[in-house]
């Protein structure tokens, strides 16, 4: 498996990634709000165009030419996506994209002491595995359902 960022070009192939995996495990617990909102979060050209700005970053694990999948970053502290394809899950990919992606906050800000997401519902249990604590009650946004969680750094390698 390759790691790597985002390619220009690739924002569709990164879209349909995430579409396909949100359609599949979080779609059915949304809103119809929160199901347009998320859509229009990932499309193509705001992907691009969102992650092509200083303090945010989306990468990309690859399994030879495949996509399997995505996480983006942004101010170099916050998980904002994090998609792994469903034939591709349970087998670390979701857990080598966090290492990544703290290696590279970390390479930009060394005194980085946490990092935070808005975990879906369904992936809760995952970042809690990874470390992850909630730090306050399942929220409901724009129809986008989320746990506010933290993972601790101080006594990471």
């Amino acid at each position: 498996m390759t790691i790597r960022p985002m390619q220009p070009g690739e924002q569709h192939q990164v879209s349909h990634l995430i579409w396909s995996v949100f359609c599949v495990f979080e779609a059915p617990t949304y809103s119809r709000e929160g199901v347009e909102a998320f859509h229009a979060w990932i499309e193509p050209a705001k992907l691009a165009e969102r992650f092509s700005h200083p303090g945010f970053f989306l990468l990309c694990a690859w399994e030879a030419e495949t996509l399997v999948g995505v996480l983006a970053v942004r101010d170099y502290a916050h998980i904002a996506l994090l998609f792994v394809d469903a034939s591709y899950q349970r087998r670390g990919i979701a857990r080598a994209l966090v290492s990544e992606a703290l290696a590279r906050c970390r390479e930009d800000n060394p005194s980085l002491l946490a990092i935070t997401v808005n975990s879906s519902p369904f992936a809760v249990p995952i970042y809690k595995r990874m470390g992850f604590a909630a730090i306050d009650q399942e929220q409901t946004i724009q129809g986008i359902r989320f746990t506010p969680m933290r993972l601790e750094l101080k006594n990471r390698g």
